[in-house]
């Protein structure tokens, strides 16, 4: 029996790639983030297979994960908006 309960879940379509975003909450009321990345890649008889990562956040690590995030989204902002 999963021990996992999913409170929420956001799927994001970019391409070949889909990622998504799943909180989940453990019996001891635990919050965690999943996020997974699903690439679609074609084979040579024409089926498809899903290549997956993931990474696992924990509610002790949110703000440090957001930190870090928003400072590479911040500095993408910086490098476009500069033309460098």
């Amino acid at each position: 029996m999963d021990d996992r309960e999913d409170v929420f879940s956001k799927a994001v379509r970019a391409g070949k790639r889909t990622y998504f975003f799943d909180v989940k909450i453990t019996r001891g009321r635990d919050l965690f983030l999943t996020i997974t990345e699903s690439k679609k890649h074609t084979n040579e008889d024409g089926s498809a297979s899903y290549e997956k990562h993931k990474i696992f956040p924990y509610k002790e690590d949110f703000e440090k994960f957001m930190d870090g995030l928003q400072q590479a989204f911040d500095e993408i902002d910086r490098l476009r908006s500069s033309g460098e």
